[in-house]
């Protein structure tokens, strides 16, 4: 195991960012910055031990900074959608930032993704952790509470990409966090995912309207194009989706805040595969089907699904569905969430 430090730019206020780049003993090469608690690097060998970069990133700062499908980021305060960007807590209403009009949507104009998290390690003989941590201050984004929140990603040589969340505030308040990084396990540059297998253990997905909220229906997927529960290639009934693709949450089938596998994705050509467990109740599935002509790392040109996207999170509008897991978290409680990646070649 090593890890190793660099400068990775300075933001226009001053701070500066840091790229932590953790090498396990079976080849596997992750990269992280402390700019949006951010994954920006994945690198996993094939079947024959070729190494290609797995996840969609950037080479610059200044680039992350102006994104918007937000690589590798760190979601938060609330992943996904919330309605009207609106709630009430405890008989007061909250408006939130309607980024998404009319929508709220992945913590604002500026959630997690955007904010400098204060970094730390934590190297082992046989795993390699980085945390970042910040606080994320009452009314930011509309949101209640002074809200502090940890993410540590951890590899090690299980070949697993761990990461735990950790939250508590000093007010009631709504919590949902997860991770958006864009997955291809062909190598990025070398083709879309519409021909990754991806197995779903979920029998029931959230339908949502015109404006993708949840219309408070949990559905089943059985003969439907939602049906991932043996493996299925992403393309294979893509076109029978209304929007042009997959972005989508499923309900997952285990017991409720258990750790439990959700997804297994696998690329026949190279034979790369990938496990996702997670303790949420839902996992969202994104196709990637809005990328067009974005550059990414290296001057690649990306397009329409070159990276997929396994988001696990409860489920979107928690906040105004009580029949759904409840987002909120009060004084003295704490958030926690666990998932993990486990990358192989078979």
């Amino acid at each position: 195991m090593e890890l190793k430090t660099k400068l990775f730019g300075t933001t226009p206020e001053g701070a500066e960012i840091t790229k932590f780049t953790i090498t396990n003993d079976k080849g596997i090469i992750a990269s992280f910055i402390n700019f949006g608690a951010i994954i920006s690097s994945v690198k996993v060998p094939d079947r024959n031990g070729e190494i290609e970069e797995i996840t969609l990133g950037f080479d610059t700062l200044e680039e992350y900074i102006s994104d918007v499908w937000f690589f590798g980021a760190t979601i938060g305060r609330y992943a996904n959608r919330i309605e009207k960007g609106r709630f009430t807590l405890d008989g007061v209403e909250y408006q939130l930032a309607q980024n998404s009009p009319p929508s709220h949507l992945h913590g604002g104009y500026k959630g997690f993704n955007k904010l400098v998290w204060i970094p730390d390690t934590d190297v082992k003989e046989d795993a390699i952790g980085v945390m970042f941590s910040c606080l994320s201050a009452d009314g930011e984004e509309g949101y209640p509470g002074n809200l502090s929140v940890q993410v540590a990603f951890t590899l090690n040589n299980q070949n697993e990409l761990i990461i735990q969340y950790r939250a508590e505030t000093d007010k009631s308040t709504a919590v949902n966090l997860t991770n958006h990084t864009y997955w291809n396990l062909k190598g990025v540059g070398l083709g879309n995912t519409l021909n990754h297998e991806l197995t779903l253990h979920a029998d029931h997905y959230i339908p949502t309207d015109d404006d993708r909220i949840p219309t408070g229906e949990i559905k089943g997927v059985f003969n439907t194009p939602m049906d991932f529960t043996h493996p299925t290639k992403i393309g294979a009934r893509i076109d029978r989706i209304k929007g042009g693709g997959y972005n989508h949450t499923y309900v997952i089938n285990k017991e409720e805040g258990s750790l439990g596998l959700v997804a297994r994705v696998r690329e026949p050509e190279s034979e790369r595969g990938m496990e996702v467990h997670t303790t949420e109740p839902g996992i969202h599935l994104y196709s990637g089907h809005f990328l067009d002509n974005y550059r990414a790392a290296g001057g690649i040109i990306l397009n329409r699904c070159d990276g997929l996207c396994l988001e696990a999170q409860h489920y979107p509008n928690s906040v105004n569905r009580p029949q759904f897991p409840s987002t909120i978290l009060r004084p003295g409680e704490l958030y926690r969430q666990t998932t993990i990646h486990r990358f192989s070649t078979a």
